[in-house]
């Protein structure tokens, strides 16, 4: 029964590097979705328009600190109109906790003002008119279309860098090359959501300074020679 041996002998063949290290990667996302299936951004905003702002201001920043300046800023100041209003000197008196607050006032005035021209009033769901407005790189352009429009793209921070690097997932000198690295072995069905878990995973688990590698669900499966387990 030639077919049937042929059966077995493909059933006995060890899988390939490559598909071992597909089986890895998909095995890394599934327990970080039964960990936490519905992750969010830690950033608080009330619309669309307060999550961009919130995002341009937290660059070089910490959620935390963002929150507790924009939390008076949006009762106030929810539509680009409205933040338009305030100037960038009143703006400055809500965000003057932030680090680089004068410019990214400056910024996010401009940007008020290029949304009403150009979008009116709207933020685009587009990468490249969200990155042709001032203050907006691409990190910030690819959080904006995921968290608000639901687009499957990776928005690459320090979180994300150090993480992929360091399990390995992809590794890159740049962003850019991990969010391209990212964006080819990330099974489809995770990457919704996968900037979240690799963020949340690299803010509260495997740390700068220190990993804690002996509450991580993923330990096993990292190669990170670092490990403190």
């Amino acid at each position: 029964m030639p077919n049937e041996k042929s059966s077995l002998a493909k059933a006995r063949r060890p899988a390939s590097p490559r598909s071992r290290e597909a089986a890895r990667i998909d095995e890394i996302f599934a327990r970080l979705e039964a960990a936490d299936p519905h992750p969010k951004g830690e950033l608080e905003h009330v619309n669309v328009f307060t999550l961009l702002v919130a995002v341009v201001l937290s660059a070089q920043a910490t959620d935390v600190g963002v929150n507790k300046a924009t939390r008076a800023l949006f009762q106030i100041a929810d539509t680009p109109q409205k933040m338009l209003a305030l100037g960038v000197e009143g703006l400055c008196g809500y965000i003057k906790t932030i680090g680089l607050y004068p410019t990214k006032a400056k910024n996010v005035i401009a940007l008020c003002a290029q949304l009403i021209e150009k979008h009116g009033g709207e933020v685009p769901c587009d990468r490249e008119a969200l990155q042709a407005l001032p203050g907006v790189g691409r990190k910030t352009a690819n959080v904006v279309l995921n968290i608000a429009f639901h687009v499957p793209v990776i928005a690459v921070d320090t979180h994300i860098f150090r993480v992929s690097n360091r399990l390995p997932l992809t590794k890159g000198k740049t962003v850019e090359q991990v969010e391209a690295g990212l964006e080819k072995i990330v099974p489809e069905r995770f990457k919704l959501h996968a900037h979240h878990w690799l963020i949340l995973h690299g803010r509260y688990v495997c740390k700068a300074r220190r990993p804690e590698c002996e509450r991580c669900i993923i330990a096993d499966l990292c190669r990170f020679e670092g490990k403190t387990i």
